[in-house]
């Protein structure tokens, strides 16, 4: 709950930046709530009057696009091993995303009546690629090439404007490689309320995808009836799911993987207190070398449990009711625990599945549902960016079949 869009954990610096904002404290919602009203009622003076006070004093209209030239250069100036990377999990998500895709259905089974189910990409939608603490080609390829499946046209990109964000060589060649021409230097509650709304320089979008931070998600919540949005994220979370066959230092580098976020939520549940020991140890062991155990460390602390369990049952019940975000199942023989499990945003099976093929290359995309929504609340899909609609046709016989209930029910 705490990590949640409904909580309020947010970093020091922020609780400073609202002050040095504001004049006052308030909380996450009150600040989104003051900037998506700016941006909506001012416009571009409005964003750049939030990028000037975090991030580029100097920020003015011509500098929120990045130039064409400067996303085609960082592809000329991109090593070739990073573009072979690019496009072959580029191959891995368009071959997953397309293989899903809804088709057209047609109902013919009554004579003189033709109805149709039909699907139209959405013309226009926003992506929002983090950069505060790294940078995220991963997040561009996860959110765009969905989109560029379903048969998107334009596709917009807001980051923050900073060398992990907007301004960073590695997000900018997967921008391009993708054919993605259009990156602002905009990111917060601000770039969401402009591609919202719409604003000089940055036209409105039909959908806003992909991650950010609490104001990012509180901002996508705000707008959200204005423009759709694909979900309300939260900080990164996984559960493991161990036994007595699960390789210890294996399950603590994925709860690490997302600790590491900082937030983020780590869960392990087993039915093996034998297990939930190694896997602490292992843990232990494995921050003493790594660059962000800080981070991780102080995520653990916060967010991270171990759960003894009766049995196999309670791990199953005690899952669904977590619903996680990850669920990695690092046992031999998975199906035992996934086909009984419910809520969870995507699985991972067995001990050669970590998280982060998920993550970065697997196929399907890593925006998923977060704080428990997966008991009703989906992954990012390229069907996520299709607009459903009907087509009814009825021939004269077959409305005068039809009259008398019509009629009826009308009366």
């Amino acid at each position: 709950q705490r990590l949640s869009p409904d909580g309020s954990v947010v970093s020091q610096r922020s609780r400073e930046l609202t002050i040095k904002l504001f004049g006052m404290i308030l909380t996450p919602q009150q600040v989104v709530e003051r900037i998506c009203d700016d941006v909506r009622r001012q416009g571009i003076d409005a964003v750049l009057h939030y990028v000037r006070s975090l991030h580029n004093p100097n920020a003015d209209a011509s500098t929120i696009r990045v130039p064409v030239e400067r996303i085609l250069d960082a592809h000329r100036r991109a090593s070739p091993s990073f573009l072979e990377c690019i496009r072959s999990i580029r191959a891995n998500i368009a071959r997953f995303q397309t293989a899903i895709l809804h088709r057209d259905v047609e109902v013919d089974d009554v004579a003189g009546v033709h109805l149709q189910h039909c699907y139209t990409p959405l013309h226009r939608v926003g992506l929002c690629i983090p950069g505060g603490a790294a940078a995220y080609p991963s997040k561009v390829l996860m959110t765009a090439i969905p989109a560029l499946c379903a048969g998107v046209e334009d596709i917009a990109v807001i980051s923050p404007p900073t060398p992990f964000g907007a301004f960073n060589d590695d997000v900018l060649a997967t921008c391009c490689e993708l054919g993605i021409r259009e990156v602002y230097a905009v990111g917060g509650a601000q770039g969401v309320a402009a591609l919202a709304y719409g604003i000089d320089g940055i036209p409105a979008v039909d959908k806003i995808v992909g991650p950010g931070n609490l104001y990012v998600a509180l901002a996508k919540k705000l707008v959200y009836g204005h423009v759709d949005i694909d979900s309300i994220a939260g900080p990164s979370e996984v559960a493991v799911i161990a036994d007595l066959t699960t390789r210890p230092e294996y399950a603590a580098s994925d709860l690490i993987a997302q600790a590491e976020h900082s937030p983020g939520c780590s869960m392990v549940i087993s039915s093996s207190k034998q297990v939930l020991d190694a896997i602490d140890v292992s843990i232990n062991e494995q921050l003493k070398t790594l660059e962000r155990a800080t981070l991780a460390a102080d995520s653990l602390k916060a967010f991270g449990i171990s759960i003894l369990c009766r049995d196999d049952a309670e791990v199953i019940a005690i899952t669904d009711q977590l619903a996680p975000e990850h669920l990695q199942i690092s046992v031999d023989d998975p199906a035992r625990f996934a086909d009984r499990i419910r809520n969870a945003g995507a699985q991972f099976l067995g001990h050669f599945t970590p998280v982060a093929l998920g993550d970065y290359a697997a196929g399907p995309s890593h925006v998923l549902p977060t704080a428990a929504t997966a008991r009703w609340a989906s992954g990012l899909t390229s069907n996520h960016f299709l607009r459903s609609f009907t087509k009814v046709q009825f021939d004269q016989e077959a409305l005068r079949a039809i009259e008398p209930f019509v009629t009826h029910l009308s009366n």
